[in-house]
């Protein structure tokens, strides 16, 4: 039947090298230079689960992320999984955007694509966690959309029935097309991309998009369009203190409970 696959991937610091991560308390900003980025992890599981789809029914996989220029790495990835074209949308007007400016964002680069049947997202990200923007996402495109997505089948051409992890079990919930869908880790497992669809992504399309590319009002998008902000930024620094005790097991037992009772911990 042809369907047009939409996948909302995030390029985020690698969480083995999350200790790296500095701040910069004057300007509230974090530093992350020489920290390695990749793709968010349940991202991949959404590019796998569109790539799934088109594979069964035919259609087109685009990729799209909101970052900076070195986010294209990341939609590179994307395309030696197998999407079929990258669109990043880079701008310094994009900066300091909240979960809602991003799902803006996002918004009016959907619109400017036109026809679409389906959206993957990951169901959050490892940076910041909220598993806001794909909802956020549907509910300006007003269309369908469940979140904890661990399972999908398709009932016909045009209707989904997909399993939603609940806290003691799940449910299951079926909507038409088109919908929006927040998957987890355990819908399946993302491939690897081989030699040959490595030397293919020259080849593939890749659309950098800015601001008044896809028409975004300045007051709805980036620092100016978020409704929150960090209100300030402080580092607090935890001093701690040690004793060690000297002598046979039995004596530093002795020794560590007395000093307890010392200082009044027990």
């Amino acid at each position: 039947m042809g369907l047009e696959i939409l996948v909302c991937i995030k390029q985020v610091p690698h969480p083995d090298h999350f200790s790296e991560i500095r701040l910069d308390v004057g300007s509230g900003h974090i530093i992350r230079e020489g920290v390695p980025a990749i793709i968010n992890p349940l991202d991949r599981n959404a590019l796998e689960e569109g790539l799934r789809v088109k594979e069964r029914f035919s259609g087109k996989v685009t990729v799209i992320s909101m970052g900076p220029p070195q986010a294209q790495k990341a939609l590179e990835e994307a395309l030696a999984m197998g999407a079929d074209r990258g669109i990043l949308l880079c701008d310094v007007a994009f900066a300091g955007a909240d979960t809602l400016a991003t799902a803006n964002t996002l918004f009016y680069a959907v619109r400017k694509l036109g026809k679409f049947d389906l959206i993957y997202c990951g169901n959050e990200t490892v940076d910041s966690g909220t598993a806001q923007v794909g909802p956020q996402l549907a509910e300006l495109l007003d269309i369908p959309q469940v979140s904890g997505v661990q399972e999908v089948a398709f009932v016909d051409e045009k209707t989904l029935e997909v399993r939603r992890a609940l806290e003691h079990g799940y449910m299951k919930v079926r909507l038409k097309l088109p919908a929006l869908l927040c998957v987890t880790r355990g819908i399946n497992r993302p491939r690897l991309p081989t030699v040959q669809s490595i030397m293919e992504v020259a080849q593939k399309e890749m659309i950098i998009w800015k601001a008044k590319d896809i028409g975004a009002p300045p007051e709805s998008i980036g620092l100016k369009g978020s409704p929150t902000c960090a209100a300030g930024v402080y580092e607090h620094k935890v001093g701690r203190r040690r004793e060690i005790m000297q002598g046979s097991t039995e004596e530093q037992v002795q020794r560590t409970v007395a000093r307890l009772k010392e200082l009044g911990a027990i």
